[in-house]
C-alpha cells in the first residue's frame, strides 16, 4: 500500500459474503482459514479461499487470511504447511499473533499484526514494524493524538477498526474465558463473560449496580471520524465481523464505501488501493444491522457513555408505543411513514430494564389518527408471556423484513472503467482497451475491409456492439473509431472481437498485480522494548520464547494459557473504567465542594451466580484490571487430558508449555 493510498478491509464469515464485501467496494477482505483463527467457528477450506482470491484479484482487491491464535509447539508445522498453501492458492497476506511463526521456514507472503498483538505505543509498533511485519492493527482504545505518535514512529500502513462489536478488553489481554471454562479467546474460543449482567459491590460489600452489563460495550462507529482518522495516519479501515451475516456485511461495506469515497473526491492526492466502482440498490443504514448502539469509543478522549450495560442484545429503533392489548394482539401507534411487515421483529424495556423480544405474526394496518400510523399486530408468543407490556410502552424495532429481503436480493454492482478504440490496420482492425489502471490490451481482426453503404448505421452498430459489457465486470467510459471511413463489419465480428477484447484485458490484469512483497526484519535483531515477559506476552510455543529471546528479552513466563499461573492475576485489562460509568471516580469529583476527596479508588467486585471478579483501578494510566485466578476445575480437566494424550499411541506435544518458570 501507497503512503497516500487508502484501504477499506471487509469481514467475511465464508468466501460467498468475501465476494459481496468485494461487490459493495471493499478495498480488501480478512477471511480465516481452516485452522489456526481467532474465530474458531468461521473456518473456510483452501479451495473455498482461493475461489474468493480469484474473484478479488480480478478488481486488485486484496485477500487477508487470519492465522492469529497462539500456537502450542505441536502446532507449529501445521500451522507452516497451511501457511504455504494459502500462499500457492494467491492469499495476499497473513495476520498473525504468535510470533512464534516468524522463527518459521514460511513462504515470501506478507505479514500482518493481528489486533491480538495489543499495539498501544509508539515503540511496540516500532518494534513490530522492524521484526518484519507488514501492516499494523492498532488498539482500539487509541485516541488520535496516540495514533500520531504511533504514525510518526512507523512507516508501514497503520489499521483500525472504524465499526463492529467493541471488545473491552485490551485485544490478546483477556484470560477470564480461559481461567473460568478453559476456552480460550487467545486461541478463538471466547465465551464472552463481558456480556453477561453483573452485580458490582463496593468494598464495603454495598450493592452499587445490580444485573448491569457492565463489561459489555456499545458498538464501534467511526462514521464521523474517517477524516481525522487520515489525518492522524491510518490506512486501512477495518470492519469488525467475522461471524456477521451476509446482510451486515453488505450494508456496513456500502456505508463506509460511500463515506469514503467522498473523501477521495475531496482528496485528489489520496487513492484506494483497488479498482472500479460500486453502485447500490439501496440506501446503506448501519441502524438497520444488529447494533448495542453506537460509540466512537476512545477516539476522541475518554466518554462516559460507551457501555451498553442495560443488555449486550440489539435494542433496535424507536417505532411507536402500544395503545391497546387485546386478548391476542396489540395496538401500536407509529409516525405516518411507518410500515411494519409480518415477521419483523419488534422489542421493548420491562420494568427491570430487560429487553424482551416481541416478534410480529400478523400486521395489520388500521385507519390514522390525527396523522399518525396505527397497526394491530400478533405476536408470535402468547400476550401473557410478554412481560411488564402495557399501554404506553416504548416499541422498538430490531428486525425489519422489508430491509432483510432487500438484503437478500442483489445489492451491489462493481465495475472498472474502460476505453475502447477500434482502428485500422493493413490487415484489417484491433481493438485496444486501456482501463482505469492503465492496463491495456490489443487485439487484431484480420479481414477484408467493405466499405459501409449507410455509414450513420454502420457506426452506430459499431459503438453499440463494442459497448455491450454488460455481463462483464467493466464499463465503457468512451468508445473511440479511428478508421479511415466506416466499414461494414457484421456484428457477430464485432461481439467475438469485443469478447476477445475483454479476455485479454482481464489477462493484462491480473499479470499487473503484483504480489505483496514479505518485509525483511532489520538486522542484527532490534532489542524488545521490555528485558521480562510475563504471561501477558502470549508465549505458548518454544519458536516464540526463540523469538524474544533473540530479541534481548531476558526473563520470558508462559502464556496463561499454560495454567502456571496459580493465583490471582488480571484476567483482563481494560480503557473501560467502571468507577468513571458509574460516575465513582476521584478525578470527576476535582472541584466539587465537599465531595472532592473522598471518594477513593477502591477495588470493587462483580458477582454473576457463583462468579467472583475484583475490579481493581490503575489511575495513572487510567486502566482497570479485572482480577481472578484459574478455576481448579478447568486445571484439572487439562491435566486430565494432557495425562490421557501422554498415554495415547500418538504422542502429541504436550499442552503445557514449560513445566517451571524459566
Amino acid at each position: 500500500m501507497g503512503p497516500n493510498q487508502l484501504e477499506l478491509l471487509a469481514p467475511a464469515r465464508d468466501a460467498d459474503i468475501g465476494i459481496e464485501a468485494i461487490n459493495h467496494g471493499a478495498d480488501a477482505v480478512y477471511i480465516g482459514g481452516p485452522g489456526f483463527g481467532a474465530r474458531k467457528s468461521a473456518d473456510n477450506d483452501v479451495a473455498d479461499i482461493a475461489r474468493l482470491v480469484d474473484y478479488a484479484h480480478r478488481f486488485h482487491a486484496r485477500i487477508h487470511v487470519t492465522l492469529n491464535t497462539i500456537l502450542r509447539d505441536d502446532e507449529l508445522e501445521p500451522a507452516r504447511k497451511l501457511a504455504y498453501q494459502l500462499y500457492e492458492v494467491g492469499v495476499d497476506s497473513l495476520i498473525i499473533q504468535d510470533m512464534g511463526l516468524l522463527e518459521l521456514d514460511l513462504p515470501p507472503i506478507q505479514l500482518h499484526a493481528s489486533t491480538q498483538c495489543d499495539i498501544r505505543t509508539p515503540v511496540k509498533a516500532r518494534f513490530l514494524q522492524d521484526a518484519g511485519l507488514s501492516q499494523l492493527v492498532l488498539a482500539r482504545e487509541l485516541t488520535l493524538e496516540q495514533i500520531r505518535a504511533v504514525r510518526a514512529a512507523t512507516t508501514v500502513p497503520l489499521e483500525f477498526f472504524i465499526h463492529g462489536a467493541l471488545c473491552v478488553a485490551y485485544s490478546g489481554q483477556c484470560f477470564i474465558s480461559e481461567a473460568h471454562t478453559g476456552r480460550s479467546a487467545n486461541r478463538g474460543e471466547c465465551n464472552q463473560a463481558c456480556r453477561l449482567p453483573y452485580e458490582v459491590r463496593d468494598a464495603q460489600g454495598r450493592i452499587i449496580a445490580h444485573d448491569k452489563h457492565v463489561l459489555s460495550m456499545k458498538d464501534n462507529d467511526q462514521s464521523a471520524n474517517l477524516a481525522a482518522l487520515i489525518e492522524a495516519g491510518i490506512q486501512s479501515f477495518k470492519i469488525e465481523g467475522r461471524y456477521k451475516d451476509m446482510g451486515y456485511v453488505k450494508n456496513i461495506t456500502a456505508h463506509y464505501r460511500q463515506l469514503l469515497d467522498g473523501i477521495l473526491e475531496q482528496r485528489p492526492e489520496l487513492s484506494r488501493t483497488s479498482s472500479g466502482h460500486s453502485t447500490f440498490n439501496f440506501t446503506p443504514d448501519p441502524a438497520q444491522n444488529f447494533n448495542r448502539d453506537a460509540t466512537d469509543y476512545f477516539v476522541q478522549g475518554r466518554q462516559i457513555d460507551i457501555g451498553a450495560f442495560d443488555s449486550p442484545k440489539n435494542p433496535g429503533r424507536h417505532i411507536g408505543w402500544v395503545t391497546k392489548i387485546n386478548k391476542d394482539s396489540v395496538e401500536i401507534e407509529t409516525d405516518a411513514d411507518t410500515s411494519l411487515n409480518n415477521g419483523d421483529g419488534l422489542c421493548y424495556f420491562d420494568l427491570h430494564k430487560e429487553l424482551v423480544g416481541m416478534a410480529i405474526n400478523t400486521a395489520e394496518k388500521l385507519s390514522p389518527v390525527n396523522g399518525a400510523g396505527r397497526w394491530r399486530v400478533v405476536p408470535k408468543d402468547p400476550i401473557a408471556e410478554l412481560r411488564h407490556l402495557k399501554v404506553g410502552t416504548e416499541l422498538n424495532r430490531n428486525r425489519d423484513m422489508n430491509w432483510q429481503r432487500l438484503m437478500d436480493k442483489k445489492s451491489a454492482e462493481r465495475r472498472i472503467d474502460v476505453r475502447l478504440r477500434l482502428a485500422d490496420t493493413p490487415d484489417g482492425l484491433a481493438l485496444t482497451l486501456t482501463d482505469e489502471d492503465g492496463c491495456t490490451a490489443t487485439v487484431p481482426l484480420a479481414m477484408a475491409k467493405e466499405p459501409a453503404k449507410d455509414a450513420a448505421r454502420a457506426e452506430a452498430s459499431l459503438r453499440e456492439n463494442l459497448g455491450k459489457l454488460g455481463t462483464t465486470i467493466f464499463t465503457p467510459v468512451d468508445i473511440d473509431l479511428n478508421l479511415s471511413q466506416p466499414w461494414f463489419v457484421p456484428a457477430s465480428v464485432v461481439n467475438n472481437l469485443r469478447r476477445a477484447g475483454i479476455e485479454a484485458l482481464e489477462t493484462a490484469r491480473a499479470e499487473a498485480l503484483q504480489r505483496l512483497p514479505r518485509a525483511v526484519p532489520v538486522e542484527p535483531p532490534v532489542p524488545y522494548p521490555e528485558e521480562t515477559l510475563s504471561y501477558l506476552a502470549n508465549v505458548f510455543n518454544h519458536k516464540a520464547r526463540d523469538f524474544y529471546a533473540k530479541h534481548g528479552v531476558k526473563l520470558i513466563d508462559a502464556a496463561f494459557e499454560a495454567h502456571e499461573e496459580a493465583g490471582e492475576v488480571s484476567l483482563m485489562i481494560t480503557k473501560h473504567c467502571v468507577r468513571f460509568s458509574l460516575s465513582l471516580c476521584p478525578k470527576q469529583t476535582r472541584g466539587v465542594t465537599g465531595v472532592h476527596g473522598t471518594i477513593k479508588a477502591e477495588p470493587l467486585e462483580l458477582v454473576n451466580g457463583s462468579e467472583r471478579l475484583k475490579l481493581v483501578f490503575d489511575c495513572k494510566p487510567c486502566e482497570m484490571h479485572v482480577v481472578g485466578k484459574l478455576k481448579r476445575g478447568v486445571a484439572q480437566a487439562r491435566a486430565k487430558a494432557l495425562e490421557q494424550t501422554m498415554q495415547s499411541e500418538v504422542q502429541a506435544v504436550p499442552i503445557t508449555f514449560y513445566r517451571a518458570k524459566p
